[in-house]
């Protein structure tokens, strides 16, 4: 384990973002956590390398702590935690510039075999075999 931070990506609420009652709407709170997933996996140059392979969203969960309101602005993080098998997680923090946590995301993600329509074995071995840099994609690294 390392004490470096994960990847972050600041992104400001936009009013056209709210729902009824002036805050934040749930769903964008998924969007904001995809923005996060994908400018990682560009910063970790894991998009590259993979012909015929995507990363696919199996599964997807929010926790609401604090809520959010036009003109604020978030740092949305990123972790991947690689296990065993064919799947691995990618978890994100929607945190406040004074550090107020405002919700948690936890994603489950493969690797699919675009051509196949099957996960691929082992999306760690698959990242790094296309050259991505593990240490940018996962504070665990």
């Amino acid at each position: 384990m390392t004490d470096r931070e994960p990847f972050r990506t600041r992104i400001k609420v936009r009013h056209y973002e709210l729902d009824t009652l002036g805050h934040l709407n749930h769903a964008v709170y998924h969007s904001y956590g995809e923005v996060s997933r994908l400018e990682l996996l560009e910063a970790a140059g894991a998009l590259k390398g993979l012909p015929g392979v995507a990363s696919v969203l199996l599964e997807t969960h929010v926790v609401f702590r604090r809520e959010l309101r036009a003109g604020d602005e978030v740092d949305v993080t990123c972790d991947v935690k690689f296990g065993t098998g064919k799947t691995f997680r990618m978890d994100s923090n929607i945190i406040k510039p004074d550090g107020t946590l405002a919700a948690e995301i936890t994603c489950t993600l493969g690797l699919m075999d675009l051509e196949r329509r099957k996960l691929v074995e082992d999306p760690r071995g698959r990242f790094e075999a296309a050259g991505a840099d593990l240490k940018v994609l996962s504070t665990s690294e």
